[in-house]
């Protein structure tokens, strides 16, 4: 994924909005949004090369998202990047997460509860918790000048499904070898609302798959 926009508690009937394009090479192989039937508290797309996922969310209120830091892949990496989305998913906080974040190629990380956003990068210092407000995240650090463009379409858009998913078209990558492989849309409060898009190499769109399910939150 080389693009996450993100809205923190500034929607007042919606703390959490993203929109969300996946960019991969289209012959690595993945799976669609589902329910997971080894971790079915999961949702979410899969890497069926290294098993992780790429962006998720869990029947208990958290989401986690995950893009590469450009250029920064060492080949003695010992963990896919994609595990940490796993792992905060499954209940790891993010400092636990940050005290390992030297085991993997260079990651961008944003992960919430419901109460707290929180941005991990293995190129930054300390996992900072952010404030209220708008977020863009492409594949160097938050908010950097390249997103700048796409967050201000995300600012202009309804919190809605379709428009959300239209802010994001200018930013899809359209190529044989290496493109956007899918959009996602999610809407969370006491409920969560996901939307998963994909597109073939030739950039058509293929089919929508969506979920609207409670949230279950433990005390």
């Amino acid at each position: 994924m080389c693009l996450i926009l993100l809205a923190w508690k500034v929607h007042a009937d919606v703390p959490l909005v993203v929109a969300a394009n996946r960019d991969e090479f289209h012959g690595r192989p993945a799976a669609r949004a589902a329910f997971w039937t080894d971790q079915p508290d999961i949702l979410g797309g899969r890497d069926l090369q290294a098993g992780g996922t790429w962006m998720g969310v869990s029947r208990r209120g958290r989401f986690a998202a995950v893009t590469n830091y450009r250029g920064a892949t060492e080949p003695g990496a010992a963990e896919s990047r994609g595990s940490l989305v796993t792992r905060y998913l499954l209940g790891a906080s993010v400092p636990q997460l940050a005290e390992r974040k030297a085991a993997f190629s260079g990651f961008n990380l944003l992960a919430s509860d419901g109460a707290e956003l929180w941005w991990l990068s293995n190129r930054d210092d300390d996992p900072r918790r952010l404030e209220p407000g708008w977020y863009g995240l492409g594949n160097l650090l938050l908010d950097s000048a390249d997103v700048e463009p796409h967050k201000q379409r995300f600012r202009e858009s309804p919190a809605s499904m379709e428009p959300l998913f239209r802010a994001l078209e200018r930013g899809r990558i359209v190529n044989e070898r290496y493109g956007t492989r899918c959009s996602s849309v999610l809407l969370m409060d006491d409920g969560i609302r996901f939307a998963e898009r994909a597109f073939a190499a030739d950039g058509g769109e293929e089919t929508t798959l969506r979920y609207d399910f409670s949230v279950r939150r433990i005390s």
